[in-house]
């Protein structure tokens, strides 16, 4: 459904492998054409090991963003001036905060990793937010090795202490009996995910970490998840702790969003741009069930499964 939406936006030919005719070969009659050697095949590329690998993925043009989150916000109104329900098939967590209990010291990472002038000054041109792997990525790979050696060691510390969110299982159980797929999107690292599952015996899939590139809050993963389940992001909805990462990455894709806010860091969000302000905000894992049951048809859901 999201790829006829980008054909019929784009053209067809775009997606359908045609392409011109050739042109014609040019000849030179005063030069004689000496045979060429066989190309060697190119070495593949060396990434440094510190680094993820990139993973590219189709994205929608940035004139259909608007138009994905339009098409979110139709269904929700539809539904509700229709005294039906919305169709909900699909539920993406964020990891850190989320699903596990914050232990990750981020500020005093943050501040090892730029210094504390640098920290203070990227905090404030964050409005109190700092993209730490946004803002190393432009550093020279010295610098970068470096810092990633820093934020490996925060999150290392972070996995010897992993702990599950409060009313986390009981969630996941309650989303697979009415056949509800779950994903994971998060800026931690695979082994981090991979611990996660095997400790907790929680499987999401698929679960994408900063490995895959762009990560949030671009929507690419949350689309690149959409794709793999064959669901339009509005029949899938984003739960995450982070306004700046998980809310705009929801948002930016058309998916329906809710902002976990267990630490009450965020207060009243009536002031807070579109952008950045979620269809639903709790305070724990526990009040999504409300949400879930009040604003969308989930029977309808396990019945047509």
């Amino acid at each position: 459904m999201l790829i006829a939406s980008w054909r019929s936006a784009f053209g067809e030919k775009q997606f359908s492998g045609a392409s011109r005719s050739p042109r014609p070969a040019r000849s030179f009659p005063h030069k004689t054409a000496a045979p060429r050697p066989p190309l060697a095949p190119s070495p593949a590329p060396i990434m440094p090991s510190f680094l993820p690998r990139l993973t590219r993925v189709l994205l929608p043009s940035s004139s259909l963003r608007p138009l994905l989150r339009s098409l979110r916000s139709s269904t929700m109104a539809a539904a509700a001036a229709g005294g039906t329900r919305a169709r909900l098939r699909g539920v993406v967590f964020d990891m850190d905060g989320t699903l596990t209990v914050p232990v990750i010291d981020f500020p005093a990472m943050y501040r090892e990793v730029l210094g504390d002038e640098a920290y203070d000054a990227a905090k404030r041109a964050g409005g109190g937010a700092v993209d730490i792997l946004h803002h190393i990525e432009a550093w020279p790979p010295a610098e970068q090795r470096r810092a990633y050696e820093v934020i490996v060691r925060f999150e290392q510390q972070g996995l010897d202490r992993l702990q599950i969110m409060p009313g986390a299982q009981e969630l996941c159980e309650f989303l697979d009996s009415r056949r509800i797929r779950r994903g994971l999107i998060t800026r931690n690292v695979k082994a981090a995910v991979d611990l996660f599952h095997q400790r907790f015996g929680m499987k999401f899939t698929p679960a994408l970490s900063r490995e895959f590139r762009p990560y949030k809050p671009d929507p690419a993963p949350l689309l690149h998840i959409c794709s793999t389940w064959g669901l339009p992001p509005n029949e899938v909805m984003m739960i995450g702790d982070s306004l700046k990462d998980d809310i705009v990455c929801g948002k930016r894709a058309g998916a329906f969003t809710c902002l976990l806010d267990e630490a009450v860091r965020y207060g009243s969000l009536e002031t807070v741009c579109n952008d950045l302000k979620p269809d639903f905000k709790v305070s724990s894992l526990s009040e999504v069930f409300s949400v879930l049951e009040t604003h969308f048809d989930l029977m309808q859901q396990a019945e047509a499964a």
